[in-house]
């Protein structure tokens, strides 16, 4: 038996020797034939060539069995790795997955509390606020109460006041009207403070009515002028001043005080505002211009700053354009004398660039070359070929737009790298070309001059 080194940490069985390998392996004996005749003596008892090969395959299937196993000892603790690696990874997964749930979950919560407590807040707000219009409602309530109780109080204070004066203007009237040869004389002072009460309950009705008033207030008062002399008149000449005065005061107040009475309820009803509402609305009228004012102000301000903007701006171009375009403002300021504008305009200087240089406003000869210079690139870039070499034909001195000389040259000397050749240079682009024109024909006059 002999020991064979290690694999992957594991302790190899020891390999047998070779003449062993039936013990070894536990391999049953092949049952011998029929013995053959005894050899001859002179031959070998043994072939080696044959047990060379029979060991020779033995070790090899040996090998092989060391090899699988050996293979299978590695599936299987490739297997258990991956087992353990797919069972950590689904353990972390589970464990993302368990805090992601708990998360979404206190989350969840997080919310129904959030949605609990602004629905409890709300609810709050809206018993609150009922409670509130409630309490309005009542305190408006009792102040009508109270208006009206006030209301009443005083109508009913006017109303005896009035019955009160007339019961003591009547005795002077009475007695300036008895006669004992005409007693029914007497019924004059009741028909008179009569009147002068029907007229009043008439102008009552009006206001209610929301009718004109004024000539049934008039009428009252004119009753109770009257009875107020008769009273004076009667009290002085038949009793004393005090007397007088008191019944013809008495014949006054009366009617006056119900005026009163009616005078706060037409106001109340035409909505007239009172003395502290209109020096409320005075003060906001007051408030009100000033805010204008101050704002109609900050407006000026804002565009006197605008028309100063607008007018530095509007010198920093025409410096500008007279630095970077002189010939052009030159002509501009022509066009605008001629055209009777005392500045530069848009359109005066579209038409004064269209004279000078040709283009409009944003182009000139150099712009279109860089353009077309720009174009050239990226078409060669596009193409993936040298700038120079855009043309169909190879290089040489001579545009292909400038016309051939009438005589070819004899003289060909041999290609050297470098020489140019006609059709070299690409054509101009049509836009180039009537550019070019056009510059030519305007250098011509003032090469002239």
């Amino acid at each position: 038996m002999t020991t064979s080194p290690p694999i992957n940490g594991h302790k190899r069985p020891a390999v047998p020797v070779i003449r062993d390998w039936r013990t070894e392996f536990d391999v049953q004996p092949v049952v011998a034939p029929t013995p053959a005749p005894e050899p001859d003596p002179a031959a070998p008892a043994v072939d080696l060539v044959a047990q060379a090969e029979a060991d020779a395959i033995r070790t090899k299937a040996y090998a092989d069995a060391e090899e699988q196993r050996v293979k299978a000892e590695a599936a299987a603790e490739a297997l258990k790795i991956k087992a353990a690696e797919e069972a950590r990874k689904a353990k972390i997964a589970n464990d993302k997955a368990e805090r992601r749930a708990e998360e979404e979950q206190a989350a969840r919560a997080a919310r129904i509390a959030e949605a609990e407590r602004k629905r409890a807040a709300a609810e709050r707000g809206q018993q609150e606020d009922e409670k509130a219009h409630q309490e309005q409602q009542a305190a408006a309530a009792a102040a009508q109460e109270d208006i009206a109780k006030a209301a009443n109080t005083w109508r009913g204070y006017a109303i005896a006041f009035y019955t009160v004066c007339a019961i003591v203007a009547l005795p002077v009237q009475i007695a300036a009207f008895w006669d004992r040869d005409a007693p029914w004389l007497v019924i004059a002072p009741l028909m008179l403070e009569g009147a002068a009460l029907v007229v009043t309950k008439g102008a009552a009705a009006a206001v209610a009515a929301q009718r004109p008033h004024w000539h049934y207030r008039t009428v009252a008062w004119m009753f109770a002028v009257i009875a107020a002399g008769i009273n004076l008149k009667h009290g002085l000449d038949a009793f004393d001043p005090a007397t007088a005065i008191g019944t013809a005061f008495a014949s006054l107040a009366g009617p006056g005080v119900w005026d009163l009475h009616e005078h706060g309820r037409i106001r109340k009803r035409d909505g007239v505002p009172t003395r502290r509402e209109r020096r409320a609305a005075k003060k906001a009228a007051k408030r009100a211009a000033e805010e204008k004012a101050a704002a109609e102000l900050f407006e000026a301000e804002r565009q006197a700053h605008l028309e100063n903007a607008a007018r530095e701006a509007a010198s920093k171009l025409d410096d500008d354009r007279k630095q970077m375009f002189p010939r052009v403002h030159a002509h501009a300021l022509k066009l605008a004398a001629d055209l009777g504008e005392t500045a530069i305009t848009p359109a005066i200087w579209k038409q004064a660039k269209l004279d000078v240089d040709g283009a409009l406003p944003g182009e000139s000869d150099e712009v279109l070359r860089m353009r077309n210079a720009a174009a050239a690139k990226v078409e060669a870039a596009r193409r993936n070929k040298p700038v120079s070499t855009l043309g169909d034909k190879a290089s040489s001195q001579r545009a292909s737009q400038i016309p051939a000389p009438k005589k070819t040259r004899v003289y060909n000397p041999p290609a050297r790298p470098g020489r140019r050749r006609p059709g070299d240079t690409p054509k101009y682009v049509e836009a180039a070309r009537k550019q070019a024109s056009i510059a030519a024909k305007q250098a011509a006059p003032e090469e002239s001059k």
